[in-house]
């Protein structure tokens, strides 16, 4: 275990991967916020509300909010957000300032893998070209890069880290079971590898848009329902006595991701020349129940 791992950004996302890796790796966990340096610091996490007594089993993390300090590590986990703007169209700014940052301090064989939420290609169309302008080192030939998306459901007591399966991805096949047993040392539960960082992208994002629609499908009945003078609980209640009828409730949709990660896919398609019909539609609904409510 010789590998040397900064974690970059240290959010919900961030800090669960940090205490993870520094109970077997020598970790530094970066981010540019210096209060939230100095309360991890001082084991104190008011962001995902990690206990002093994890802190004190990662023997072998410490934090910074210097990007020098991370000057020797080997692989750099970007998990910073990813969030969209007043127009709902993506907004990469914190993502590609943390690429800018990392690719000034990369060298030869280094591995940058991200967590954060995008779409198909960001990673290899968006953020690699900034890599290699910036290290002026030559993808997959100096340095390689992974995708393994988070998955963290803030707040979950339950499903936390080390329970959650996690994907992965690589620039190539080495890359990629580099990356896989990475992940795998530190998980109670196995991995799923993909067959390219594409994959694991577009498999994030869906997660969050298939949520996204259901949630807008029973929303929709709900509206109807009462148009039509029938209690929509009665009726959900009464149509999950099917075994295989998926249990969705209606209501407000908000969060770090539902309410945006399905913007990253419509924009996404139309740059392609498609235009989303359900995804978009979904997203329609539900921006508009506050207003219904």
């Amino acid at each position: 275990m010789n590998d040397k791992i900064a974690i970059i950004g240290l959010g919900y996302v961030g800090i669960p991967l940090a205490i993870e890796f520094g109970k077997k790796y020598k970790t530094i966990g970066y981010d540019l916020n210096k209060k939230r340096i100095n309360e991890l610091n001082q084991s104190i996490d008011n962001v995902s509300g990690i206990k002093q007594s994890e802190f004190e089993k990662s023997k072998k993390l410490v934090f910074t909010s210097k990007l020098s300090d991370l000057i020797n590590c080997n692989i750099y986990i970007i998990a910073v957000p990813t969030p969209i703007d007043k127009n709902n169209n993506p907004d990469l700014n914190i993502l590609f300032n943390a690429t800018r940052d990392i690719a000034t301090i990369i060298s030869k064989n280094d591995i940058v893998i991200y967590e954060s939420t995008v779409y198909p290609g960001c990673t290899e169309e968006d953020c690699v070209p900034i890599l290699e302008n910036k290290s002026k080192l030559k993808f997959n030939e100096d340095f390689y890069c992974g995708y393994s998306p988070e998955r963290i459901n803030p707040g979950d007591k339950d499903k936390t880290l080390t329970k959650i399966i996690k994907i992965t991805s690589g620039s190539n096949k080495k890359t990629l079971e580099k990356v896989d047993n990475l992940y795998k040392s530190i998980l109670e539960v196995d991995t799923y590898p993909v067959s390219s960082i594409k994959v694991a992208e577009a498999a994030k994002i869906i997660e969050n848009c298939q949520r996204d629609i259901n949630i807008a499908f029973v929303n929709e009945l709900a509206i109807l329902f009462s148009l039509l003078d029938i209690d929509s609980k009665e009726v959900l209640d009464a149509a999950g006595s099917k075994w295989n009828f998926l249990p969705f409730k209606p209501g407000l949709v908000g969060g770090h991701c539902i309410g945006v990660d399905p913007y990253y896919l419509i924009n996404k398609a139309e740059k392609i020349g498609y235009k989303s019909k359900i995804i978009s539609a979904g997203r329609k609904l539900n921006e508009y129940m506050p207003k219904y409510i």
